[in-house]
């Protein structure tokens, strides 16, 4: 296997693993801003806990520390405005609108990074948004006044997550470079300070309320923030930053599936037409060919 499609398959499982983190949310019953802190937390203190024992180094400066801090507050950003789309249209436009920043992500790569935008990069990227599109069944014409409001928040949460992970691919691709535990440690404990803020002026109670959803939440830092995203960011780094936006678009299209197999959720043709076509849109833009 080779070193590219090596990170694609990371940073593939790491899209599956993070996928099932709105099925943990649901279990937990806790406001979601709530279970995005515990998330946090609880990831970033397990890594910074591993990062002590293997004795990595902490420090880079006061510079190398704003990047993370950058990336910490765009992440905040993103959580704040997802969690706001969700209330006006619902989970299912808010992660399709999240997931735009596909577009911005390669937009970016060929602005800043000078990466070729391919033939089948496009083609994947458009077989991917319509399936996306088929699996929430969105109908435009019901859109009020609340939804184009739900509509900007989830634009804005797209151009966040943009922000962050650019922020995050900087930061590990320096040359001094700490690495992914410490950085992701740092910037999940910075994250979780933000929404700590943002929670306590909003006065939400941040109580656990039962064992299973202890459980969720522990669930939730270790496997989705920790694993999940210490596979990503390994492999961000050694991918186009286009190809990195597109895999992850497979998050949305998996959460509905979970929804499917865990909660029951109704299944129609459009949906499986939909699934097939985001696997189909992913791979096709994931190919690599040889110039």
């Amino acid at each position: 296997m080779t070193s590219y499609s090596t990170n694609v398959l990371k940073i593939l499982i790491a899209a599956v693993i993070i996928s099932t983190s709105s099925a943990w949310v649901k279990i937990a019953q806790v406001a979601p801003s709530v279970s995005g802190f515990y998330r946090m937390f609880i990831g970033g203190s397990l890594l910074l806990l591993l990062s002590l024992v293997k004795r990595y180094d902490l420090w880079r400066g006061w510079r190398y520390f704003s990047w993370l801090f950058l990336a910490a507050f765009f992440f905040a950003l993103d959580l704040f405005f997802w969690h706001r789309s969700i209330f006006y249209v619902g989970p299912g436009l808010a992660t399709v609108l999240g997931n735009f920043q596909v577009f911005f992500m390669a937009l970016a790569g060929y602005l800043f990074f000078k990466e070729r935008i391919g033939l089948g990069f496009i083609m994947g990227l458009l077989i991917t948004i319509a399936g996306l599109f088929l699996l929430v069944g969105i109908n435009w014409s019901d859109l009020s006044s609340q939804y184009r409001t739900g509509v900007i928040y989830g634009l804005l949460t797209a151009l966040a997550y943009t922000g962050f992970m650019l922020s995050l691919r900087h930061i590990q691709s320096s040359k001094n470079s700490l690495t992914a535990f410490v950085n992701l440690g740092i910037m999940s404990l910075l994250c979780a300070g933000l929404l700590l803020l943002e929670l306590t002026f909003s006065g939400y109670n941040i109580t656990i309320p039962s064992a299973q959803s202890l459980l969720s939440l522990l669930i939730l830092g270790i496997v989705c923030q920790v694993i999940g995203w210490v596979l990503i960011t390994q492999s961000m780094p050694n991918l186009p930053a286009s190809i990195v936006g597109v895999v992850l678009l497979l998050q949305p299209a998996l959460s509905m599936l979970w929804d499917v197999i865990f909660f029951d959720r109704p299944i129609s043709i459009s949906d499986i037409l939909g699934l097939a076509m985001v696997l189909l849109g992913v791979y096709l833009a994931t190919l690599k060919k040889d110039n």
